[in-house]
């Protein structure tokens, strides 16, 4: 997210073994975008045929995923690889809720080019495969990297038509480079839209808050929001979700020391792993 611009006893859940930790903003030589996931299908492996493994190159452990069973899950792999090349649909005027905003952004990258909608993908889709291998059934508001959109509007409705047991925004920050670490944000109650919600997503937020710091040990963000929460009220995707909801920002993406991380694809592993202990813990 460019910052004031334009997530049975037995059931196995994959899960790695954790290593080096990251930051928040997208960077430079990452994997391909993985395939378009549609709810009902598992998204192909995004680190090759031999399926994800530790940054160490040890399988991958498990974690007992019965709490995910039969939850409805959206992820929102924030922004799409064709927004910046249309910016008058992107850049048109949606209603939040509280006022109106634009359609979308074309987000943030890396000093090296990597992109903040390719990061975005490339996580959800990691994070939708472990969270299904728990049981769990998964739609993306996005079916790939390459198309405009959606709106912020339609990105929450995804969440509302479902009735879905919880929904996170995947997003990398594009802040000054000094500041560095990740935050989740929570949302402010608008009346009329998202109140009703707000209490279990301030839930979702801290158990999904714990589950990335613990696992990825990327620090809380030194720049925003206070011990890794930040929380507003000028978010469409927020506003309008009657589901719990909420974003993180996985790092700076300006940031050198984040960006390295979050161009590595064992990190985005371990990012993915982490969030999905987050949706577990969240779920008991």
């Amino acid at each position: 997210m460019h910052r004031g611009g334009p997530a049975a006893a037995g059931l196995a859940l994959c899960l790695g073994v954790l290593a080096a930790c990251g930051g928040s903003s997208d960077d430079a030589s990452g994997d391909p975008a993985a395939p378009p996931t549609v709810r009902g299908t598992a998204p192909q492996s995004a680190t090759g045929s031999e399926g994800p493994r530790s940054p160490e190159g040890s399988p991958e452990g498990s974690l007992d995923g019965s709490a995910l069973r039969g939850k409805v899950i959206v992820i929102d792999p924030g922004h799409n690889g064709g927004n910046a090349s249309h910016p008058s649909e992107i850049n048109k005027q949606v209603p939040i809720g509280n006022g109106s905003k634009e359609c979308d952004t074309s987000g943030t990258s890396t000093n090296a080019g990597y992109e903040e909608h390719a990061f975005t993908w490339d996580v959800s889709n990691r994070l939708a495969k472990l969270l299904r291998a728990g049981g769990a059934k998964v739609t993306l508001t996005r079916k790939n990297d390459t198309s405009v959109g959606p709106c912020i509007t339609e990105r929450a409705a995804v969440g509302n038509r479902l009735r879905a047991d919880a929904a996170l925004s995947v997003h990398a920050d594009g802040a000054s480079a000094s500041g560095h670490g990740f935050h989740i944000i929570e949302p402010i109650g608008v009346k009329g839209h998202n109140t009703e919600a707000v209490p279990a997503s301030l839930k979702l937020g801290r158990n999904l808050r714990d589950a990335y710091r613990s696992g990825t040990d990327v620090p809380y963000s030194n720049y925003i929001g206070e011990k890794g929460l930040d929380r507003r009220s000028d978010l469409g995707g927020l506003n309008l979700s009657t589901v719990p909801k909420v974003f993180i920002e996985c790092g700076n993406m300006r940031n050198a020391g984040d960006a390295g991380r979050l161009s590595s694809s064992s990190f985005r592993q371990r990012i993915a792993e982490s969030l999905a202990k987050g949706f577990d813990a969240y779920f008991r």
